[in-house]
């Protein structure tokens, strides 16, 4: 494309225009003012880079026009762009501040340097606009799937010609090993698009759990119509998968849906994904039976559900251990996923060796805070007595029922109990003085002496330190690295600290703190429980990021552990 020649065929400019608007699926406008610009920077290298040089490119002859503009102005600030009003009014006895007096310039013809720097204007702000358009066309599409032609690949990164944008398929959004080259037309899930500062770029993706979700909607009418619901999908791309579905009529089967007649719908997904196994869940809301299913093809003894701390026991015989584990911990690491829940896999044994450790470490605690023999020690455990308070402050016909006790042996247990709780209260109260922590803190509802000082041990030692927390900062949370799923444990790991525990309890500082009200602290629980009677079912991730969502209030201070 050249400058030189518009006195040879004035519309050459119109076609150029045309033919780059339709090429690019951009406005023709766009392209008109970027040939200005370009006539505008040429002038100004002919007649100097100070003056205010504007090129006007008419829409239906194509005929190009220069010309000078200075502005009238009160006082002369640059005499290259302004004028005064007396001068100005020599030539236009109407001219007033504001004005702007045109004046036409000579038609140039470009030298090759122009020529050059010209094409460069309208190359780039052809680009500008294209990237542009390809954002508006795109940014409402994140989560379906495209078909394009592989144009290129760099060092894993696949460029994909999506016809009127190109995208990008990133090397850790690939499949493993899956061979591609150009000119292989492809589908992927559009996992992202955004503006950055080379322009708007469209992410797709072949790894992404929803991909898998996609083309299943794709093979399967039942779940393009909703009949059939895709609750969850994990994924070890390339490798194995497992999906949970659910039905909303009780007569259609969600895994045999899936599956189709002789495996044909589950077996389109697996070609299009080069072979990847699929495990197809009935999802149900029994948390116990869905991880059974989860863990298929191991089978399963039993499933013991610590709620307190988001974790599963999963008790298997000996010889399914590996099987429940998987290659590489990969079948429990996707049930995990899939779940939500962290899985610790235990055998039979395991488990009755644990369980016996626990019976031991329980009966010393009541040999040595009761001052009682092993049997006494014992027997309270085999009745279901954990803690040294539930001995203390149960019920006194709980402890007088026990075969072998009577009243009078169950107050002095209740007693001796008390006694060992007081003493032990005293040494952490002593111990909670001594790290500094504030006599408001144990103002706090839900907030015991041992609280107070793991929280000393952590330098909170204030309200306002309390009130700065976050649920997960004293439960703890679960979060992906590598595509394994690790537990960041809070302060109070192992004291059956829930959640919604922890939120009440931040909030009662912030209430003490002074940072909201009690009336606030009503109309949230009430905007809570209202929330909870709308949705029947309430995933815990959704749980956990409205309790975060909760505590983004900006406070005096907002301070996290290891702050």
């Amino acid at each position: 494309m050249g400058i030189a020649g518009v006195s040879a065929n004035k519309l050459e400019w119109l076609q150029i225009a045309k033919a780059v608007a339709e090429e690019k699926a951009i406005d023709k406008q766009i392209v008109l003012a970027a040939i200005e610009e370009a006539f505008e920077r040429a002038a100004k290298m002919r007649y100097g880079a100070e003056l205010d040089i504007r090129a006007f490119l008419h829409p239906e002859t194509g005929e190009m026009s220069l010309r000078r503009v200075m502005t009238v102005r009160e006082e002369v600030e640059n005499e290259y762009i302004d004028v005064d009003l007396a001068t100005a009014q020599l030539d236009n006895p109407e001219a007033e501040i504001g004005t702007e007096i045109n004046t036409p310039l000579p038609m140039i013809e470009p030298s090759r340097v122009q020529t050059h720097l010209a094409k460069q204007v309208i190359t780039q702000k052809t680009r500008e606009a294209e990237r542009a358009r390809q954002f508006e066309e795109f940014k409402d599409r994140i989560g379906e799937i495209i078909n394009g032609i592989v144009k290129r690949v760099e060092y894993g990164h696949i460029i994909v010609d999506l016809g009127r944008a190109e995208a990008v398929i990133r090397r850790d959004q690939a499949l493993p090993r899956e061979n591609v080259k150009p000119g292989d037309r492809i589908r992927a899930y559009i996992m992202d698009v955004r503006e950055e500062q080379r322009g708007s770029q469209i992410f797709l993706s072949r790894a992404h759990p929803q991909f898998m979700a996609q083309l299943f909607a794709q093979e399967v009418p039942e779940v393009y119509e909703g009949t059939i619901q895709i609750v969850a999908v994990a994924r070890d791309p390339g490798s194995r998968a497992k999906i949970a579905v659910y039905s909303n009529d009780s007569s259609i089967d969600p895994v045999g849906a899936c599956v189709g007649m002789r495996g044909s719908r589950v077996q389109a997904v697996v070609n299009e994904l080069q072979g990847e196994r699929i495990d197809i869940i009935p999802y149900t809301e029994d948390v116990g039976t869905f991880i059974v299913n989860a863990l298929q093809p191991a089978t399963v003894a039993k499933v013991v559900i610590h709620e307190a701390d988001d974790r599963i026991e999963v008790v298997v015989p000996e010889e399914q251990l590996s099987l429940a584990i998987g290659r590489r911990g990969q079948n429990v690491r996707l049930a995990s996923q899939l779940s939500g829940w962290a899985l610790d896999i235990l055998t039979e044994e395991q488990e009755s060796e644990r369980r016996q450790q626990e019976f031991r470490e329980r009966s010393q605690l009541f040999m040595v805070g009761l001052d009682v023999d092993e049997m006494v020690a014992q027997l309270l455990v085999s009745e279901g007595f954990e803690t040294m308070e539930e001995v203390g402050y149960v019920e006194m016909a709980e402890l007088s029922s026990i075969e072998g006790f009577d009243d009078e042996t169950a107050e002095e247990l209740q007693t001796r109990a008390r006694e060992y709780l007081e003493k032990i209260a005293q040494e952490q109260n002593a111990k909670r003085i001594e790290l500094g922590v504030e006599d408001g803190v144990l103002e706090i509802d839900g907030v015991t002496l041992p609280m107070a000082v793991i929280f000393g041990e952590n330098e909170i030692v204030s309200v306002e330190d309390v009130a700065g927390l976050v649920p997960d900062d004293l439960t703890g949370y679960v979060e992906f690295k590598d595509g394994e799923k690790i537990r960041e444990p809070g302060l109070f790991e192992g004291m059956k600290f829930t959640a919604e525990e922890a939120t009440n309890m931040i909030m009662r500082a912030r209430v003490h703190a002074g940072w909201i009200s009690e009336e606030d602290l009503y109309q949230d629980e009430e905007e809570a429980e209202g929330e909870e009677g709308a949705n029947e079912y309430v995933a815990p991730e959704r749980a956990i990021d409205a309790a975060e969502a909760l505590f983004n209030t900006d406070g005096p201070q907002n301070k996290g552990v290891g702050a």
